[in-house]
């Protein structure tokens, strides 16, 4: 999967069927907070968003960042992928 990571508009993007789907996301020291996805009305492939995420998750990892996430369906994901559990910042809990 491409994604783009437009620092300008503080979005990971990517596109499916020629739409554009965006993961928003904010910095602060060596953190990443992902805070909203974005998809197209009526999108609704789960699997495509856990791969964007999984995707997002390697970026993270070669960046040394730790994710913080805002949005309840990303916390959702580090639930059901307790891999990635090494990616949050001390005292956070999913």
């Amino acid at each position: 999967m491409e994604i783009k990571d437009n620092a300008f508009s503080r979005q990971f993007e990517t596109t499916v069927d020629g739409k554009l789907i965006t993961v928003e996301y904010s910095f602060q020291e060596k953190k990443i907070f992902l805070t909203r996805i974005n998809t197209p009305e009526g999108f609704s492939d789960e699997e495509f968003i856990n791969e964007l995420l999984r995707t997002i998750m390697a970026n993270a990892y070669e960046r040394k960042l730790k994710v913080v996430p805002i949005l309840p369906k990303i916390a959702a994901f580090f639930r059901k992928n307790p891999t990635y559990k090494d990616l949050l910042p001390p005292g956070i809990k999913i």
